[in-house]
């Protein structure tokens, strides 16, 4: 067996690093792209006309009225942080449907928190956990090769 020179290990650490630091990004924005279409598909969980009984049971994704919960959902960019990076998936402010003046934002946050009657109807922690136990993997798989297992 070959005797490892002085440096050799630190040197194939370092760019270990790198390779993660160039990766993650790459990776993470796969993986927001991935949870916004799920919640995209979980918040088109049927369509019905405004003030018309829902389609949608509690529990599940909303039914699409106008599609501007559908519409308001994106991403950001991935941004570096000095623990790694950060990316946001969810409703865009300002957005406001057709028939009503309450936003897209809070009404997406009364669907997910449940609403008046205590009804939930979630579309977004459910497209999280989507990203977190099936496309994760996958995608970081991909990122660093096939040794990586498991996210969580």
């Amino acid at each position: 067996m070959p005797e490892l020179r002085p440096g050799v290990m630190s040197a194939t650490f370092m760019k270990l690093a790198a390779e993660g630091v160039a990766r993650g990004p790459i990776a993470l924005a796969e993986l927001a792209d991935a949870i916004l279409k799920q919640a995209k598909t979980n918040a088109s969980n049927g369509t019905h006309a405004w003030g018309s009984p829902t389609p949608a049971r509690p529990g599940e994704g909303p039914a699409k009225i106008s599609g501007t919960l559908v519409k308001s959902l994106a991403r950001t960019s991935v941004n570096r942080t000095v623990t790694g990076a950060e990316v946001r998936v969810g409703t865009q402010p300002g957005m406001t449907p057709p028939y009503g003046r309450t936003p897209s934002s809070k009404y997406g946050s009364y669907l997910e928190q449940g609403l008046k009657n205590g009804a939930k109807y979630p579309f977004l922690s459910t497209a999280f956990n989507f990203g977190v136990h099936v496309a994760a993997p996958a995608i970081y798989r991909k990122a660093y090769g096939e040794g990586w297992k498991r996210l969580a």
